[in-house]
């Protein structure tokens, strides 16, 4: 049974706060969210809830329509969907994290917010622990070089959170997070493993193109056929389910270590330039 001190009809307008409502036991309260949310939460297509638009084309009058009590959205934003969010009435929370540390914080956010703070510490718990199991492995190996980008057209550099990972994964980021470099400086930093995660394209990244474009078949990364698309929603969603893209980008940095798994798909050596 509900406390009625806490929400418990939630509209969720990012993946991100979904599958973290999710890790937490409390998918009950959600009563609706977006057509992305089931990318990394299946279970949302029961019927059960009312789609709406996210933080970044947010609408007032689909988000009163849920008859919420609470809104939980998360970057990116947009000025005018912000605008539309406050214009509902509805208490809000907004996220913005940048590392691992803010995301374990908003697990922790939500949980307090919904009423149930002691469900984050095991979420939090798991999260840190099979970091630190991969880390461990990596901790005396050689770091290779690795190019990280969140998007394609212009170049950026995946989030800090990913920078961390690849860290833990044994690896050294290349560059600096989340921010936008010219094809150019890739190529001449010379890349040992390339990871194309572009923001709502799945694991479609067309690998061999880019690398044919952007003058990049000269790197090492290309060469040894160290080119991989992960599955977007493993790195760019700031959630639990990070640690599918830590288990992904283990593997692509440290094959002798990892085994591959679902979500990672490498560059094909017959198809891509000489």
């Amino acid at each position: 049974m509900f406390d009625s001190l806490f929400p418990h009809r939630v509209v969720s307008l990012q993946p991100s706060a979904t599958v973290t409502i999710n890790c937490l036991g409390l998918l009950d309260r959600l009563v609706a969210c977006t057509r992305y949310c089931a990318d990394v939460c299946p279970e949302v297509n029961d019927g059960h809830r009312i789609l709406v638009h996210d933080s970044w084309t947010a609408q007032s009058a689909q988000i009163l329509a849920a008859h919420p009590d609470l809104v939980i959205a998360s970057v990116p934003y947009q000025e005018k969907a912000v605008a539309e969010i406050l214009r509902s009435g509805i208490s809000f929370l907004g996220l913005a994290p940048h590392t691992l540390a803010d995301i374990y914080g908003d697990v922790a956010k939500i949980a307090g917010v919904l009423g149930e703070p002691g469900r984050a510490e095991s979420v939090i718990h798991e999260m840190q622990q099979q970091i630190a199991a991969v880390e461990s492995k990596t901790r005396a190996v050689r770091r290779p070089l690795v190019f990280c980008e969140e998007w394609g057209r212009p170049i950026i550099h995946s989030q800090p959170w990913v920078a961390e990972l690849v860290h833990a994964a044994g690896g050294e980021f290349l560059g600096q997070a989340g921010k936008q470099t010219p094809a150019e400086d890739v190529g001449a930093a010379d890349p040992e493993v390339i990871v194309a995660a572009w923001c709502g394209a799945g694991d479609r990244v067309p690998l061999e193109k880019i690398i044919h474009q952007r003058g990049w078949s000269h790197t090492r990364a290309a060469r040894d056929g160290r080119v991989y698309c992960l599955r977007d929603e493993w790195l760019n969603t700031p959630a639990p389910t990070l640690l599918h893209g830590l288990g992904a980008l283990a593997h692509a940095i440290h094959p002798e270590l990892f085994p591959s798994v679902p979500g990672i798909r490498r560059i094909n050596l017959q198809d891509s330039p000489s």
